[in-house]
């Protein structure tokens, strides 16, 4: 499981969501047998997490941290910067 974990980090954000689509549509079309199913259901999980992790990783490059008068921390959309 360690190197699937290894592959899939090593995906792109869309590198992942293509493979995570496949598996849904070969899972949901019945196209594989439960044995392959299952385990495509486990690698479409860690994909999924990987992809929400990608997704995260982009929101906090977007934002920024400031200060409010009041010495308070706000988080701001980067482009209003």
């Amino acid at each position: 499981m360690a190197k699937v974990s290894a592959q899939i980090a090593s995906l792109s954000f869309e590198e992942a969501l293509k493979q995570l689509e496949e598996i849904v549509r070969r899972i949901e079309a019945g196209e594989v047998p439960l044995e392959q199913a299952i385990e495509d259901y486990t690698r479409g999980t860690e994909l999924s997490r990987h992809c929400q992790r990608k997704l995260e990783d982009a929101r906090l490059k977007v934002e920024k941290l400031s200060v409010r008068p009041d010495g308070s921390l706000t988080v701001e959309p980067l482009e209003d910067a």
